[in-house]
């Protein structure tokens, strides 16, 4: 039977972690809001952009070899832009983008990885901490966005990403982060940034081309959207992981609470059984004690 001290500071310790985890819950929640707010209202200008670039770019991007964005090379050095959270205690959120990329390299770039040919761009501090302590070679100076999450960030790290590209340092781009369905929901996504092929249409919408004047050309339009988009796309993926991540940990905190209830019945009826236990072994000192008396 364990010992009265023990479980009553058993007891104490998992209150205080219940209150943690509750606070920490309602701030969740509270940022789940705003960061939900933020990846609904990006949404429309992100499918927009690229509906009106699906239109635009069939052309250009079919064989245009003045065209370096859709520059397809032999895949020798391959970036992989991993977007994860900055903090822990929200599930498996992290361990999900980690896998992510795991098998990404695994799958596809298993002879680049051997050659030492596959970087790691992490954006949040746990994809750093992780590929780093497995001496993947890393592009470490994006890890903080989150930290203060704009565009105008997101827009340096999208100019870092097609400055490289550009110059042939890396020959293809990946994307990995978590999308924001709902709040108990992550769906992992995987994406191509460079080199840019044509959107594909979404399920079961109907291909509509739009015959637009051009001024003052056609290519020069394309090329200036293209940059845009990349860095739409950069922003679209950390918002949607900002929202993720908030909905992951809330999740996960609202269960940590509940555990910690269940935790606490089952240490409260433990205490109330080693104090009945005490008080039984008192009363049978006494009573042995007054027996002993008697027969004396």
């Amino acid at each position: 039977m364990p010992n009265l001290k023990e479980v009553k500071n058993r007891i104490t310790s998992v209150m205080s972690t219940q209150q943690i985890t509750k606070a920490m819950k309602m701030v969740a929640a509270a940022k789940l809001r705003k960061s939900q707010d933020r990846i609904t209202q990006m949404r429309p200008y992100a499918q927009k952009l690229n509906a009106i670039l699906r239109n635009l770019s069939e052309a250009q991007l079919s064989g245009d070899s003045d065209n370096w964005y859709s520059q397809v090379r032999e895949e020798k050095r391959i970036l992989i832009v991993a977007v994860s959270s900055d903090r822990g205690l929200c599930g498996s959120f992290n361990t999900t983008v980690m896998k992510g990329v795991t098998r990404l390299i695994q799958e596809k770039y298993e002879a680049q990885s051997r050659q030492g040919n596959v970087v790691i761009l992490p954006i949040g501090k746990k994809s750093a901490e992780y590929f780093g302590k497995r001496k993947y070679e890393l592009v470490d100076q994006y890890t903080g966005l989150f930290s203060s999450l704009t565009f105008a960030h997101a827009s340096e790290a999208g100019e870092y990403i097609m400055k490289v590209f550009r110059e042939g340092k890396f020959d293809k781009v990946e994307l990995v982060y978590n999308e924001f369905k709902n709040v108990a929901t992550q769906i992992l996504r995987t994406e191509q940034l460079l080199p840019v092929v044509s959107p594909e249409p979404q399920t079961g919408a109907t291909s509509s081309q739009i015959d637009y004047i051009y001024q003052p050309s056609q290519q020069e339009i394309v090329e200036a959207l293209i940059p845009n988009s990349l860095k739409v796309q950069i922003f679209k993926a950390l918002l949607d992981s900002n929202a993720a991540e908030n909905g992951a940990r809330m999740t996960a905190m609202d269960k940590a609470t509940e555990n910690a209830g269940e935790l606490l019945k089952e240490l409260k009826l433990s205490y109330n059984r080693s104090r009945q236990a005490a008080i039984t072994k008192e009363i049978l000192e006494i009573v042995g004690g007054a027996e002993a008396l008697k027969s004396a």
